[in-house]
């Protein structure tokens, strides 16, 4: 295997997986006063907290390090590298702001606070998404005759 086949783009994304897998490590809420996640009070990580969402970005982390054996085996695809890798970032970071500003876990919105682990995470999915699309964005696509699916 050839390390040289890999670009910055892949170096990028994954970075962001494993910033997804550190932030997916750290704690994500805090709760103050009379607040409480899941029946407990203090500081929680996003792996404590979220029990099936855990899963998919821990799966959602490895997709860069997948990407990059693709190409260091030269692998034939039938959709640009690195095409894959941006939509699984994409959703991740959905999930992540969905779960971290919109439906918040807790009693209460203003009784939990976000630490530092969301952030990271959320960091981690736009350095997959940059660093994937880099990497399809260098791919030339085949053009088909018009009026062809």
């Amino acid at each position: 295997m050839d390390v040289s086949k890999l670009q910055k783009g892949e170096f990028i994304a994954i970075g962001g997986g494993v910033l997804l897998l550190i932030g997916l490590l750290l704690n994500w809420y805090a709760t103050k006063g009379l607040g409480e996640i899941n029946g407990e009070q203090g500081a929680m990580t996003g792996w404590e907290v979220h029990t099936i969402i855990r899963w998919l970005l821990l799966a959602a982390a490895v997709a860069p390090l997948i990407l990059a054996y693709i190409i260091l085996r030269d692998h034939a695809l039938s959709w640009p590298r690195g095409e894959l890798t941006a939509v699984i970032a994409i959703a991740c970071f959905g999930l992540i702001f969905y779960n971290g500003l919109v439906a918040r876990p807790g009693t209460s919105n203003s009784l939990t606070s976000l630490e530092l682990g969301w952030f990271v995470a959320l960091l981690g999915t736009i350095l997959m998404l940059s660093g994937s699309a880099l990497r399809s964005s260098n791919v030339e696509r085949k053009r088909k005759p018009p009026g062809t699916l």
